[in-house]
């Protein structure tokens, strides 16, 4: 029974709102971070919405564009 619980609540994480994983996040240059970026830091998507955010650094958003 609890097996099947964690498995819905992990499902339902990663289909909520703007969730795109960490998968994602990693790939397109950034970190899953708990709470809020750290300075030098902006917010990109969620890893998981709305608690576990995906930070990328501000010099590499400079450069991409």
């Amino acid at each position: 029974m609890g097996i099947l619980v964690l498995a819905l609540i992990l499902i339902s994480l990663n289909q909520h709102g703007d969730a795109h994983g960490p998968d994602s996040c990693n790939h397109g240059g950034g970190l899953c971070r708990v709470g809020s970026c750290i300075s030098g830091e902006y917010l990109a998507q969620y890893c998981f919405e709305p608690i576990i955010l995906c930070c990328k650094n501000l010099s590499l958003a400079t450069t991409e564009s």
